[in-house]
């Protein structure tokens, strides 16, 4: 039998199915739910051949381990096709725009990393193995299908990779609320790896040796910083933006 693990939610199921019904071994749905979305699921679930099966909502609860499962869930195949980073890089057509977080350990804030880079066409998110939340259940829930089509890279040895992309001309750009350069004042046209730290903690000592640039998100108000995930926003918008001027 194939490892598996499950995921939940609406979004996060359905997305699985349309994007890699194969992975999807079951679908669980509360008994309860019988509402136009839940039929959808259940329509998209029969028309890709996946097997639904009615359950309580209690063992709904348990199987995620929460009760913010939607009255949804699903057993996926567990196994990860092994992407490289090179395998992404070498098949561009455009400048890389990558975005690069170090640590980053609240499934919450991954989950919504992945949005952001999905919605903006970040073409690879790395993270480190270690110390990081990694893809799970919550996770895919709050990238509302994310997980799935942005390729999720994990790295042994952060520094190390970002040397390699910067002997691959991929200007490297690390986030410092206390940096000098303007966020706004740098370059984000070519090849770019935006690299932003873990919540609290920030970017690493050789983590942030390791970038060609610090650069900080200006602020205006009484706040001194912002959420990863909204920094995460903030950092691949001005990206787009000025990609956009250019073309």
């Amino acid at each position: 039998m194939a490892e598996s693990r499950i995921i939940h939610g609406f979004h996060a199921v359905t997305a699985r199915i349309r994007q890699n019904a194969d992975s999807v071994l079951e679908v669980f749905v509360d008994t309860q739910r019988r509402d136009p979305r839940a039929r959808d699921l259940l329509k998209l679930a029969e028309s890709n051949g996946v097997r639904v099966i009615q359950v309580d909502g209690k063992r709904l609860d348990g199987m995620a381990g929460s009760t913010r499962h939607q009255g949804v869930a699903a057993r996926v195949d567990a196994a990860q096709k092994v992407q490289h980073l090179d395998d992404v890089l070498d098949t561009l057509t455009e400048p890389a725009l990558l975005l690069v977080l170090d640590g980053v350990q609240d499934p919450h804030n991954l989950g919504a990393c992945l949005r952001s880079a999905d919605a903006f066409g970040v073409h690879a998110v790395i993270a480190p193995k270690d110390r990081a939340v990694g893809i799970n259940a919550t996770v895919e829930k709050v990238a509302c299908g994310a997980a799935q089509t942005v390729p999720y890279i994990t790295v042994t040895n952060l520094a190390r990779t970002l040397r390699e992309l910067q002997e691959r001309d991929i200007w490297v750009i690390g986030m410092d609320g206390e940096a000098e350069t303007n966020l706004y004042d740098v370059q984000h046209q070519g090849a770019v790896a935006l690299v932003l730290g873990a919540e609290g903690e920030g970017l690493r000592r050789l983590t942030k040796e390791t970038c060609d640039q610090l650069v900080r998100i200006p602020m205006f108000g009484s706040v001194e910083s912002l959420n990863v995930s909204v920094s995460t926003g903030v950092c691949l918008y001005e990206a787009r933006r000025q990609r956009a001027i250019k073309q």
